[in-house]
């Protein structure tokens, strides 16, 4: 196995460990509740760019599925990943993929910030729809309870990401990482 995939390997996975980490911490505040996953998906596909970031948002989803309580509230299982906030959790995926892609293919940080609200919001629109057909729930009350009153909340940890994510790789850097060298973007 060459170094690259190594390394690109073992970066996935303490990414992988991280959101599941992260993750069961959450503040219920009604059905779906206030979670730093997003935040540690932000971090991922920060620091390892929109394919890597999404497998270990991927690996993550796999290990709560396959018991290992990393959902909110150290939730796990199908009955979590296919349940009325399901859809939330499947959608952590396009927030990656379009998330990272953004952050890989442009510098400027408003763009950054821009490209994780965007796939923040497609986790949203994928959320809510599931939500809705689960629960029997009409658009407008899905919304009311699981859209409006996290938008502040995941305006910050997108802050809060990209001032991470520079920090690190800008020490990860002066480490002797170049994470553009090392392929692992």
């Amino acid at each position: 196995m060459k170094h690259d995939t190594i390394q690109k390997l073992c970066s996935c996975g303490v990414l992988a460990a991280v959101i599941c980490v992260l993750s069961p911490f959450s503040v219920p505040i009604g059905p779906v509740p206030v979670a730093f996953a997003n935040l540690a998906i932000f971090l991922a596909v920060y620091l390892l760019g929109w394919k890597w970031g999404t497998v270990s948002c991927l690996t993550y989803l796999l290990v709560g599925l396959a018991g290992l309580p990393v959902f909110s509230g150290f939730g796990s299982g199908a009955a979590k990943l296919l349940g009325p906030t399901g859809g939330y959790l499947l959608g952590y995926l396009p927030m990656a993929l379009v998330g990272g892609w953004v952050v890989d293919h442009t510098r400027s940080k408003w763009l950054h910030a821009l490209g994780l609200a965007l796939g923040t919001a497609l986790c949203y629109l994928l959320g809510t729809a599931w939500f809705c057909w689960q629960g029997g729930y009409t658009v407008g009350a899905a919304l009311g309870l699981c859209v409006t009153p996290f938008i502040p909340f995941d305006l910050g940890k997108i802050v809060i990401a990209i001032g991470l994510g520079s920090l690190l790789r800008r020490r990860l850097a002066q480490a002797g990482f170049d994470w553009e060298k090392s392929g692992v973007r």
